[in-house]
């Protein structure tokens, strides 16, 4: 324990040091144009750098001290501005430095096709093309990311996902999908690479975490115009209040009292400098916590696309449920005897390795002590489960026992003339009415009873959905379930609405009308089927586990294959556009109160009047200017922090949240400069600086 510390605390100094340098490496002209509010910042350090060397030569626009100060002062804020930027990006750059280091040219064993494995020509992997086969044993690295097309492995992808445990690879399914950079720890596979060189799936997380390819989202860019034109306006204030300045002077036969260095001091801080110095960090601390969350975002519009949407839908299984129906009750049925019907089903599930066969076994044996029988001594012949039955069971000594689907049993009861009672279906109906599965048990044709198979709500679901819903956000199941069993699993979960029987294209149309309706919508899948819904899902979440189509199909990728990670998606974009909301709001209130600040006691001198607004009572105009300016460059290191951990998320409707951001981050934006620019006059009266 201590020593991880250690190595964190380690790893936290060389981030500090990276930012530190990167800091001052952003000052090229060509990094600061990126940031318009930056830029102006810039512009102006570098013209009282100018007007103090000018100042040297015995051309005073202001006393020389007082220029050099806030040319100090404006570097760094602008330095300050590139440290928040550069520590948001650390995190990524270390992130990205890991995967690089796991990410090495191995050799790969070359086949063919899939069913050519003894001719092997090893290859680089640098040299493998998108289509091409490769074998790959126990002990060696996956050369490439592709799709296993022979063969079943277990695989340590723990330098993707961070998890130490292995997991099962294998041709056919929604498990089929491998990524290059991880290993084979068991048997072998056969994968078609499904990547170009230099376009793999790890190149893509590097580049992502790395901030390489962050491009502004459509919000971001918005926010930017608008700052740039609050910052144009306070430019033509400020060029206004000069030329009024020196005619008021004039007037008045009066020195003016103005310089240049003065009012291009209050520009910047009455320019939205705060947030323009934050906007940045707080983009790539969001996707930063996205990748904390082990969540591949393909682009910063995907993260903040989750903040705005309104519409979710699960799958049930494994998001909703516990994905694992258990055996709750044996019911016969005909005056059959419910120790013949738990017989005939345990005998019936013995070969079955599934989570439900398991349960009926479990089940029958605690509620009549029947033990597993051996299968071999009772020369049993199992008939496994298909799609097109529907149905499965055992053969012996001419017993015939079958359990399945109900409409299944009963076709295939009635096939052989038996019966389908009343009795069994209206048991059948009770039990979809409840939410659960029932499984007909038959015995030579003949109709013993019902299994019930209760679906498991996972715990806390309900909570999740209610605090979901005070934000406006509707929940939708996915399920192929039938109507009844869904509707009932629905009511338990606190769902809002359903799809049943689901299908590809059900998924597909049903999101289409949802987005016609104005909704913002996002989903979550792992195979081939739901790569439709995925790309015209606003937010598709795609499993890593899934096929390669899913993760094409998805704007991002779920390391962990968690299908609730949904929920942890939206509130980390909720959190992003909270943060940024609330940054601006105290950006734009911090300018009320500078105004407050710097205006009265600028021009107190020609209008002895403005005194009445000097509320802070500050020393003098340039004590008043140099406290004003120090805090708008100390409030952007303040704030990183912030920035980078983002507000803290509330489960509250939006105008709840409007309100209480007003009110913390509004007022708090207009309180917090009055006494900081207060103490800081203070200080620097008392230090005889001015």
């Amino acid at each position: 324990m201590m020593e991880t510390k250690k190595k964190s605390a380690l790893a936290d100094k060389s981030m500090l040091s990276r930012a530190v340098k990167d800091s001052f490496a952003k000052l090229a002209p060509k990094t600061q144009v990126k940031n318009p509010v930056m830029m102006l910042v810039y512009v102006s350090a570098v013209m009282t750098t100018v007007l103090f060397f000018i100042s040297l030569a015995g051309i005073k626009d202001a006393p020389s001290g007082f220029t050099l100060a806030i040319a100090v002062i404006l570097w760094f804020t602008v330095i300050f501005a590139n440290f928040a930027e550069a520590i948001a990006e650390g995190r990524g750059k270390a992130q990205a430095d890991a995967l690089r280091a796991s990410k090495k040219d191995v050799s790969a064993n070359k086949i063919p096709s899939a069913d050519r494995k003894d001719q092997v020509t090893v290859v680089p992997s640098t040299q493998l093309n998108k289509g091409d086969f490769v074998l790959i044993k126990a002990g060696e690295q996956i050369p490439a990311d592709g799709d296993v097309v022979d063969g079943a492995a277990s695989v340590d992808e723990s330098a993707i996902t961070g998890e130490s445990a292995p997991v099962i690879r294998e041709s056919g399914g929604d498990r089929s999908a491998v990524t290059g950079g991880t290993t084979v720890i068991s048997d072998w596979i056969v994968v078609k690479v499904t990547s170009e060189p230099g376009k793999s799936f790890m190149d893509k997380m590097i580049a992502m975490v790395e901030g390489a390819s962050r491009k502004k989202t459509p919000n971001e860019i918005a926010l930017q115009i608008f700052l740039v034109a609050l910052s144009i306006i306070f430019i033509l204030v400020t060029v206004s209040l000069y030329s009024y300045s020196v005619f008021s002077a004039k007037q008045a036969g009066v020195p003016n009292p103005t310089s240049v260095t003065s009012l291009v001091a209050l520009l910047v801080c009455l320019a939205p400098t705060t947030i323009g110095a934050l906007l940045s960090a707080i983009g790539i601390a969001g996707m930063s916590r996205l990748n904390q969350a082990n969540v591949l975002a393909m682009s910063g519009r995907a993260i903040e696309a989750a903040g705005d949407v309104d519409t979710l839908m699960l799958d049930k299984t494994g998001t909703i449920t516990l994905g694992n129906r258990q055996a709750s009750e044996f019911i016969p049925v005909d005056t059959n005897s419910t120790e013949e019907l738990a017989d005939a089903a345990q005998l019936a599930s013995l070969p079955d390795e599934t989570p439900e066969g398991r349960s009926i076994v479990v089940l029958a044996k605690e509620q009549f002590g029947l033990r597993g029988r051996n299968l071999n001594e009772l020369h049993m012949k199992f008939v496994p489960f298909s799609a097109k039955t529907r149905m499965s069971g055992v053969d012996y000594d001419g017993i015939q026992i079958r359990k399945g689907a109900a409409d299944a049993i009963k076709e295939y009861v009635t096939k052989a003339g038996g019966i389908f009672s009343p009795q069994c279906q209206e048991v059948v109906d009770g039990i979809a009415r409840k939410g659960g599965t029932p499984l007909v048990v038959a015995k030579n044709e003949r109709i013993l009873g019902v299994i019930y198979l209760k679906d498991i709500i996972k715990q806390g679901v309900k909570e999740k959905f209610a605090d979901l819903r005070k934000m406006g956000i509707k929940t939708v199941m996915i399920t192929g379930d039938n109507p009844l069993t869904a509707a009932a699993i629905a009511a338990e979960a606190g769902v809002d609405d359903f799809l049943a029987e689901a299908t590809p294209e059900g998924k597909l149309d049903m999101i289409r009308e949802l987005q016609t309706k104005g909704h913002l919508v996002a989903m979550t899948g792992d195979g081939t089927n739901d790569a439709p819904a995925l790309a015209q899902a606003d937010v598709a979440v795609a499993m890593n586990t899934g096929t390669q189509a899913a993760k094409e199909a998805g704007n991002m990728v779920d390391l962990d294959s968690s299908p609730t990670k949904l929920i942890d998606i939206v509130r980390i974009g909720k959190q992003l556009l909270m943060t940024r909301g609330s940054l601006t709001t105290f950006s734009i209130a911090n300018d009320v109160a500078k105004y407050f600040a710097i205006i009265p006691a600028m021009f107190v001198g020609l209008y002895p009047g403005l005194q009445a607004l000097n509320l802070m009572n500050l020393h003098s105009p340039m004590s008043a200017i140099l406290s004003a300016t120090i805090y708008n460059a100390l409030i952007i290191i303040a704030l990183i922090p912030l920035a980078l951990k983002g507000v803290k998320y509330r489960e509250v409707s939006a105008g709840a949240l409007l309100s209480r951001n007003l009110l913390i981050y509004g007022l708090g934006g207009v309180i917090a400069p009055f006494i900081s620019i207060k103490i800081i006059d203070i200080i620097i009266v008392a230090m005889g600086l001015v």
